[in-house]
C-alpha cells in the first residue's frame, strides 16, 4: 500500500510541478520574470493542463520494462510545450525564423500541435494500459472439488 501511495504522490508532484514550471516559463501563469508577447487563450491553458496531467499519468504507469515509450512521451511533451508556448518568445524558433514568419505560419499550427500531443499521450497511455504490469499480477483462483 505504501508503494502505491508513493507512486501516486510522485505522479501528482510531476503533474503540478510541470504545470507550474511550464506555466511560468511560457507566461501563462503571470510572473514578473517573463512577459508573454501574444495573448493567452483558453486552448493554451487546456493544452498546458493536458500536457501536465499526461506527464503525471505517464510517471504513474511507468515500469522498468517500458523504456521504449520514453521517445513517444518526450515527443508528446515537446509538442505540447510548442502548442501552448508563445511562438515569438521561443528563442530557438526566433533564431531560426523571423517573428512575422512565426506569427504567420507557426502560430496557426499550434492547436494542431496540441491535438497531436494529446493523441500521442493518449495512445501511449492506452497501449500501456493494455500491457500486463509486473505488480498487478492476480493470483490464480483455486478450484475446490467436492468428494
Amino acid at each position: 500500500m505504501r508503494r502505491f501511495q508513493r507512486r501516486h504522490l510522485k505522479a501528482a508532484v510531476i503533474s503540478v510541478g510541470s504545470f507550474v514550471l511550464f506555466g511560468v516559463v511560457t507566461g501563462l501563469i503571470p510572473n514578473p520574470v517573463y512577459v508573454r508577447m501574444v495573448p493567452r487563450t483558453l486552448l493554451d491553458y487546456l493544452f498546458l493542463a493536458l500536457t501536465a496531467g499526461f506527464l503525471g499519468f505517464y510517471v504513474l504507469q511507468r515500469t522498468t520494462e517500458q523504456r521504449g515509450d520514453e521517445k513517444t512521451a518526450t515527443a508528446g511533451a515537446v509538442l505540447g510545450f510548442l502548442a501552448f508556448g508563445c511562438p515569438i518568445c521561443n528563442a530557438f524558433l526566433l533564431a531560426l525564423f523571423s517573428s512575422s514568419a512565426l506569427m504567420t505560419y507557426f502560430d496557426p499550427l499550434r492547436p494542431l500541435l496540441g491535438v497531436v500531443s494529446v493523441a500521442l499521450f493518449a495512445g501511449l497511455l492506452y497501449v500501456r494500459s493494455q500491457r500486463p504490469c509486473e505488480s498487478c499480477e492476480v493470483e490464480p483462483k483455486q478450484t475446490t472439488t467436492h468428494q
